[in-house]
């Protein structure tokens, strides 16, 4: 009986083998819509996870896609205005190819019509925007999550694994595809085809780098290194291109087409448009996603493939300040050699700024609106360093608003649970906001003075005179994020209306009511213009009582309120 058992029970281990293997080859009916709904639970939730992500970014997304939409739609107007007959732009066209660096600084020109132009003025420089605005989105909604602790609650419910990384892509191609419709609908009157090229290309470089975020995501557990690795990735995109653009005058570099800020530029909007160039957009956004999607897959919530490794809790840590220069010295070191560079590239551009106006009173009269009326190139000049100041303010704003992270992760409460004030706590990140500010504007005006090869004394106190004005965007910053941590992201939106107000402004011959909301535009315009001391020392006063106002504000209100 055991041994008729042991046959009987063999045969039937052998039945069921056979059977399982049979299945493998051949799944049964319910095998694939047991592995369709596999795949609906990995993206349980997602629907609602994009509506919360889009909640959470009503104010910064719409203000940022608003503002890169209307530096776009402001150009041609602007071009009409300063080169009214075809004439002029065709010299403009042709002064802009013979020009290295203002090809590396904007890329080549194609088509000296107003699309065209366009398309090459701001054309880059959107995608650039685009990309940053990207990142940011898939980076606060991923890592961010997980890094706070928030999303290993969502996961504890219905919420299924990859979830949250669809919800922040789709969050980003909404923010991505408004831009692009913005773009297309407000340049249609230029050429609809050229309009819809430049929307896509602009959309499309956007969700390139949406994916790259997504892939950085998963390498590390921080969601700043994670926000600073894939803007590296956007700096060496923006160098291939400009070394690219540089040495031909054709866009056809294999240094330009390794970036997708080239893959814009070789779209040629407004210039016999090549429809085959956004299919290496959708290309590349497809294959990043996949490999975002796989890596995903293959970790726990809030770990990376890449774990922190453990710092010294002492030492050189000992400190509060110490402490917020060991979070923030990538930033700082990042900001310093891109204004380095920078300011060369300005310098560069600025040797040949008499032969770029030419006899074009427009262009002149916009110029020496932004730089003074002390000569061409002391006003070009003295623009630039005003564009460098007014970058400056989004360091500065992201600097101090560390201190907002830091509460909203609750990494701030065990700090300030010892014995550490919250003055002495936010002192520290100040220290190095502020600190930076000033380092970052010495290089860029070094950079500027090294690349122009003359007067490089001026060229540097007219650099490190901005300084004023971007502690006062700072002081603001400090101001916003001590009276409540919600209304800390208003920072950006000052930030926003200061560049907004310096990018067009004077070419749109906007009111001096408004252009005085800008702290940049009490300064004495130098090099070359006369110096006044009253309105450094008054801006000097302000950013101080800005920043003691918010020290107030933090030292009197609950966290996290």
């Amino acid at each position: 009986m055991t041994a008729a058992n042991t046959a009987k029970s063999g045969r039937s281990a052998n039945t069921t083998d056979t059977a399982n293997t049979t299945g493998d080859r051949h799944p049964a009916p319910g095998a694939a819509f047991a592995v369709r709904a596999g795949g609906a639970r990995q993206l349980a939730g997602t629907g609602a996870l994009l509506r919360f992500a889009l909640r959470r970014d009503r104010v910064l997304t719409p203000l940022w896609t608003a503002v890169t939409a209307l530096m776009v739609l402001s150009v041609p107007n602007t071009l009409k205005t300063v080169y009214g007959t075809a004439a002029e732009r065709a010299g403009l066209a042709r002064q802009m190819l013979t020009n290295s660096s203002l090809r590396a600084t904007y890329g080549p020109v194609f088509s000296d019509s107003l699309g065209g132009l366009t398309a090459w003025r701001v054309g880059g420089y959107a995608g650039l925007f685009a990309g940053i605005m990207s990142l940011l989105v898939v980076v606060r909604h991923t890592r961010d999550e997980e890094e706070s602790g928030r999303q290993e609650l969502l996961s504890s419910a219905m919420v299924g694994r990859r979830a949250p990384l669809t919800a922040a892509l789709l969050a980003a191609l909404v923010a991505n595809g408004a831009l692009a419709v913005l773009i297309a609908g407000g340049l249609a009157g230029q050429g609809a085809a050229g309009a819809l090229a430049l929307g896509l290309g602009v959309g499309g470089t956007g969700m390139v780098f949406a994916t790259a975020a997504a892939i950085v995501a998963q390498f590390t557990q921080s969601a700043r290194l994670a926000k600073g690795l894939t803007g590296g990735v956007l700096g060496a995109a923006f160098v291939l291109r400009a070394a690219g653009d540089s040495a031909v005058d054709d866009g056809s570099s294999p240094l330009t087409w390794a970036s997708p800020l080239g893959w814009l530029e070789n779209e040629r909007p407004f210039a016999d448009e090549r429809w085959w160039v956004p299919l290496l957009f959708a290309v590349a956004v497809a294959l990043q996603g996949a490999l975002a999607y796989a890596l995903a897959g293959r970790r726990d919530v809030g770990m990376s493939f890449l774990p922190t490794r453990p710092g010294p809790a002492s030492g050189r840590l000992g400190t509060a300040w110490a402490l917020a220069w060991r979070l923030q010295r990538g930033g700082v070191l990042g900001w310093s050699l891109g204004f380095l560079a920078a300011g060369a590239a300005f310098g560069g551009i600025t040797r040949g700024a008499s032969g770029l106006v030419g006899d074009n009173a427009r262009t002149r009269e916009i110029i020496e609106r932004m730089g003074g009326r002390s000569g061409i190139t002391d006003a070009f000049l003295a623009t630039m360093t005003g564009m460098l100041g007014m970058v400056a303010a989004l360091y500065i704003v992201s600097s101090v608003l560390r201190l907002h992270g830091e509460e909203t992760s609750q990494r701030a409460e065990p700090i300030l649970a010892n014995a550490v004030g919250r003055l002495r706590w936010a002192a520290g990140h100040l220290v190095v906001a502020f600190g930076g500010a000033a380092l970052i504007m010495l290089l860029g005006g070094a950079g500027l003075g090294l690349g122009y090869g003359h007067r490089a004394g001026a060229v540097l106190g007219a650099c490190l005179l901005q300084i004023p004005a971007v502690w006062t965007l700072g002081g603001l910053a400090v101001l916003l994020y001590g009276v409540s941590a919600r209304a800390a992201p208003g920072a950006w939106g000052a930030a926003g209306l200061v560049l907004l107000l310096g990018w067009i402004g004077p070419a749109l011959d906007v009111p001096r009511v408004l252009m005085d909301l800008s702290p940049y535009a009490h300064l004495p315009k130098l090099p070359g213009g006369e110096m006044t001391w009253t309105p450094v020392l008054v801006l000097t006063a302000v950013a101080v009582g800005l920043t003691g106002a918010g020290l107030t504000a933090l030292r009197r209100r609950d966290l996290s309120a």
